[in-house]
């Protein structure tokens, strides 16, 4: 599966950005997919999922800022941003998972500037 991120880019703090991930198979084949997030110097760390039945769950740390979405009809998943913050600065990468494999997008850089 080819995994296509866009939507990031410069914003201040208190800023909303919304990242999207078109996919080139089945959304609703996917048993999971979601955000992962890297830092320069950091570990990739995941942010947000959502399951095949829309179920979601997100770190600590985005909870009541961050939404997952997905529109199985656009193959696209989509990862709402309010509030940002300086440390949610990083590259953002688009997951997929299907029957014990995973996949990730090329990344879409998001800066927050304070």
């Amino acid at each position: 599966v080819q995994l296509q991120a866009s939507g990031g880019g410069l914003v201040q703090a208190g800023g909303s950005l919304r990242l999207s991930c078109v996919t080139s198979e089945s959304i609703s084949s996917a048993n999971m997919m979601g955000w992962y997030r890297q830092a320069p110097g950091k570990q990739r760390e995941l942010v947000a999922i959502i399951s095949n039945l829309r179920s979601t769950d997100y770190t600590d740390s985005v909870k009541g800022r961050f939404t997952i979405s997905k529109d199985d009809v656009k193959n696209t998943v989509y990862l709402q941003m309010n509030s940002l913050k300086p440390e949610d600065t990083g590259l953002y990468y688009c997951y997929w998972f299907r029957r014990g494999a995973a996949s990730w997008g090329q990344g879409t850089q998001v800066t927050v500037s304070s």
